[in-house]
């Protein structure tokens, strides 16, 4: 099977990060299905499973920059991606090559049971816990893709659980209940396995209070268990910096390579999960943490691409991250206007997020995704916008030519940002990336 071939079976398959799963939908049944036909990869690794509304992917990929820094070889399996799909399986730093993927797809395939038709999702799962094993990571930090409960990363018993913040966007997916939403992501603890827990939520920290119980797990808290403390730093002069307590020791200040307070609450979970390793007998020292959380890479969270104007990148696709993002900005940058490139998932609370972004930015270049079905119309962007502002606002069915709108209205003191979408993020990245 070639490349092109592969990639044309896999998506062919049912994809739940394009159209929202029905009641009935999401089930282990087939993917542990899956797997034991692939000889049960996933139980012959050493996974960190990480979970949660907001955080998980930045959170991983901090824990596999510590884990690669300590010498250990380490795989990090995360979703969607940015510009090719290969970005999701990597192994130290590198994506899994084209070629070792469609040879992997196309075993997949040859191995189907009868009866079993994988999702999107559960095929890129399989081929991650497959290169892992084959590749002999020491450890592999697994990201879920969709929830918890459900979600065909869930079939893992790992060495520790992650939960990172949950937040309350009115998704359709999960519904909107916080409690549930939070069930859902408590459902990767396993019986005995230790659980961190970066969630703040009022509504959601009982219920994985009560979920850690039931299950026998050891429960480890944000503001309860370690705290953190942010400084901002300046972008383009000192970094910002974090500073970790828990109850073994206060780790000095450590400079943060991602922006942001939220980013620093991720950077408490992480060392809080390397905490809970080490007493597993991971050797990981005090450096390799600090070297690990400055140099981590994850492009498209408050990446800056540019000065003079500012460009910054950012998949916010919720309120709860458009306001870290808000955030970030107003305490890391003082340009002189900010104009923002948007576009939106009709899944999402897209009128809450222009709600908070209205008086934050003083022009708006609205757009859509290439041809996504869950992208919203510009026009409709800029309906509910003009009933939030009179600032500009101006629309584009290409997200490219929105982009270069955007960038050539801009003056060397303005700020450029791109938002509201990872799959807007993935599709300008590369557009941004030459231009700028």
């Amino acid at each position: 099977m070639t490349h092109a071939d592969a990639l044309a079976w896999w998506y062919g398959r049912v994809d739940f990060e394009r159209r929202a799963p029905q009641p009935g939908d999401l089930k282990l049944d087939q993917m542990r299905a899956l797997l034991a036909a692939l000889g049960d990869p996933h139980h012959r690794l050493r996974i960190i499973h990480v979970a949660g509304s907001k955080g998980k992917g930045s959170t991983a990929a901090m824990l596999a920059a510590v884990l690669r820094s300590a010498g250990y070889r380490t795989g990090l399996f995360t979703s969607p991606h940015l510009c090719a799909v290969e970005e999701r399986i990597q192994i130290d730093d590198g994506p899994i090559a084209p070629d070792e993927l469609a040879a992997l797809i196309s075993e997949i395939r040859d191995a189907l049971p009868p009866g079993v038709s994988p999702t999107f999702f559960e095929v890129g799962t399989a081929a991650g816990f497959m290169h892992f094993l084959r590749r002999r990571v020491d450890l592999a930090v697994v990201e879920v893709g969709l929830g918890g409960r459900f979600d065909s990363t869930n079939v893992c018993t790992p060495l520790v659980s992650v939960i990172t913040s949950i937040s309350h966007d009115h998704t359709k997916i999960l519904g909107e209940r916080l409690e549930q939403i939070a069930f859902e992501k408590a459902g990767i603890i396993k019986p005995g396995v230790p659980v961190i827990s970066g969630a703040l939520a009022q509504a959601a920290r009982p219920v994985i209070e009560r979920v850690a119980a039931e299950r026998g797990a050891e429960l480890i808290e944000l503001n309860r268990d370690f705290f953190f403390d942010y400084e901002p730093g300046e972008v383009g002069g000192r970094p910002p910096r974090a500073t970790i307590r828990t109850p073994e020791r206060s780790w000095p200040p450590m400079p943060l390579s991602l922006l942001g307070r939220h980013q620093a609450a991720n950077a408490a979970v992480a060392v809080a999960c390397v905490e809970r390793l080490r007493e597993q007998g991971l050797r990981i020292p005090e450096a390799s943490v600090a070297t690990g959380l400055a140099g981590v890479r994850w492009p498209a969270r408050l990446e800056v691409l540019g000065r003079a104007p500012w460009i910054v990148l950012d998949c916010a696709h919720n309120t709860a991250s458009v306001q870290a993002m808000i955030d970030t900005l107003n305490e890391s940058f003082s340009p002189r206007r900010k104009l923002l490139v948007f576009a939106a998932s009709s899944d999402k609370d897209v009128p809450g997020m222009l709600q908070l972004l209205a008086p934050q930015f003083d022009g708006f270049f609205l757009t859509r995704f290439g041809k996504n079905a869950r992208a919203v119309e510009p026009g409709r962007l800029a309906a509910w916008l003009a009933e939030m502002t009179r600032v500009p606002r101006h629309t584009f069915d290409d997200a490219a030519e929105a982009w270069r709108a955007a960038r050539a209205a801009a003056g060397p003191d303005d700020l450029v940002a791109v938002s509201g979408s990872v799959f807007l993020a993935g599709e300008l990245r590369p557009v941004m990336l030459n231009y700028v």
